[in-house]
């Protein structure tokens, strides 16, 4: 155990733990962030999806030692009030089922259209095939994103 201290949604913590604690486990357990969720623990489902200095990872293979001087962004980070475009847009559209997977979603198309402001459905298709729903909301969240590009 030793002290780390990251940056996570504009404030730095400080926590005692191992460095090699993946940052899911330190954002849930140690700063009561819990928007970000655990899938599958291999980095396929997309569900433990943040942002380190504007890039999606995934929070549940990533140690937090690697998110040392970076900026981290977890869903809570993205709004207070959940009046981010892309949140709007998921509300608009009514994405949500179970809603488990929605904040890694959501991260992963706020990323999307932040490197690109006007997708097309294949590339919306493309860039959100890293993310699983098992609700298969698939359609809703291609709505979602495209409502989002036209607002932002």
């Amino acid at each position: 155990m030793r002290s780390v201290t990251i940056n996570v949604n504009g404030q730095r913590k400080t926590v005692n733990v191992d460095p090699m604690t993946p940052v899911l486990w330190v954002l849930r357990v140690y700063l009561g962030l819990t928007g970000t969720k655990y899938g599958c623990g291999k980095a396929i489902c997309g569900s433990c999806t943040i942002h380190l200095n504007g890039t999606p990872i995934r929070a549940c293979v990533t140690p937090v030692s690697a998110c040392i001087g970076g900026e981290i962004t977890t869903i809570e980070g993205l709004s207070e009030n959940c009046d981010h475009p892309v949140q709007k847009a998921w509300i608009e559209a009514q994405v949500p089922q179970c809603g488990y997977c929605q904040s890694g979603q959501i991260m992963s198309a706020v990323s999307l259209l932040r490197n690109n402001a006007n997708p097309n459905r294949e590339e919306i298709k493309s860039y959100m095939s890293g993310n699983l729903c098992r609700c298969a909301a698939y359609m809703r969240i291609i709505k979602a994103v495209e409502i989002a590009a036209k607002e932002s």
